[in-house]
């Protein structure tokens, strides 16, 4: 009887702690991958493709590829930023950056609001460290795509 006691008192006590709420991480969204700092300036950045490398569905409206031509002018703040599309889950995408060196930016309206917010941040003089607080906080979900082929 004591055996039984003893083992139901440990299969209470595992329970409990596997679900206790410091067990579990989900609580909080996790921040996707990016770089902390600038490349070194010596590094060369894997090529942002080129909007002539657009073609189909991925350049069927001009945000499209105005996105690849504005990535092209900041790659090393690119480098920098996350990605909350989560591409670094199953895509293993490093940084938005990584993102335009394919053509998956061109089809994710994340990736897309992502960079023109970035874009648009970085002409305003902010730092990279400050454009990713501000897409921490979701800031770039208010970029509106239709529009931002207008960007310069």
């Amino acid at each position: 009887m004591r055996k039984h006691w003893l083992k139901l008192a440990l299969l209470t006590a595992i329970t409990v702690a596997a679900s206790a709420p410091w067990a579990s991480t989900e609580d909080e969204p996790r921040v996707p991958d990016f770089n902390s700092s600038a490349p070194a300036k010596d590094a060369k950045l894997p090529r942002i493709l080129g909007k002539e490398d657009l073609w189909g569905d991925n350049a069927q409206y001009p945000f499209q590829t105005h996105a690849y031509e504005l990535a092209a002018k900041i790659p090393a703040v690119i480098h920098q930023q996350p990605c909350y599309c989560y591409c670094d889950r199953g895509m293993g995408h490093n940084s938005l950056h990584s993102c335009f060196e394919g053509t998956h930016g061109a089809q994710c309206s994340t990736c897309l609001k992502e960079l023109y917010y970035t874009y648009t941040e970085h002409k305003k003089g902010k730092t990279a460290a400050q454009i990713r607080q501000g897409i921490i906080k979701g800031d770039w979900k208010q970029i509106d795509l239709q529009s931002a082929a207008s960007i310069n």
